[in-house]
């Protein structure tokens, strides 16, 4: 009876987190340029070099330093929901997170070295990994994912058609 709940529980969670992990692979390879393209910059080469050589508890303070940054935002954007502003209040909820996520994950790129210093840090990040990949491995077999990666190249081949057509017309 428990195994067949949690398969009923599995099976009613896979839509969501393959929608969210499809977000957070699209944000993350979306964003991964923005962040590529702004390390081109002189300014922000050597802002990212500074980072790169931080000692490891300055590394994990400035890795945090988004989450702490962020929070007095979501703040506002939940005060804007209960103030009857929903639409301001979750377009607030998901910028901020697609920021965070994308600031997080280059942060710990360039901190990664730094951070697997601190025993725990490392202790921790060794368990998650293998859990993280199992879970990743179990959505991307599910049929959402399937059915959304089918439709996301479907949106794309149609998307690059039109920007096609478009750019013929005004050439």
């Amino acid at each position: 009876m428990a195994r067949q709940l949690l398969r009923f529980l599995i099976r009613m969670l896979q839509l969501p987190l393959a929608l969210l992990v499809m977000f957070y692979e699209w944000g993350w390879d979306t964003l991964s340029h923005v962040f590529d393209w702004l390390a081109r910059r002189p300014i922000w080469s050597r802002l990212e070099n500074a980072v790169r050589r931080l000692p490891p508890w300055a590394a994990l303070g400035v890795f945090l330093l988004p989450t702490a940054l962020l929070f007095p935002v979501k703040l506002l954007a939940l005060w804007f929901i209960a103030n009857g502003q929903k639409v301001l209040g979750v377009a607030l909820i998901l910028l901020a997170k697609i920021v965070g996520t994308a600031i997080v994950a280059r942060l710990f790129t360039l901190t990664h070295n730094a951070l697997m210093q601190i025993g725990w840090f490392a202790r921790l990040y060794r368990w998650f990994v293998p859990w993280k990949d199992l879970w990743m491995d179990a959505i991307r077999a599910s049929w959402p994912w399937r059915i959304g990666r089918v439709i996301k190249r479907s949106v794309k081949r149609r998307a690059a058609a039109m920007f096609q057509r478009v750019f013929r017309r005004g050439a």
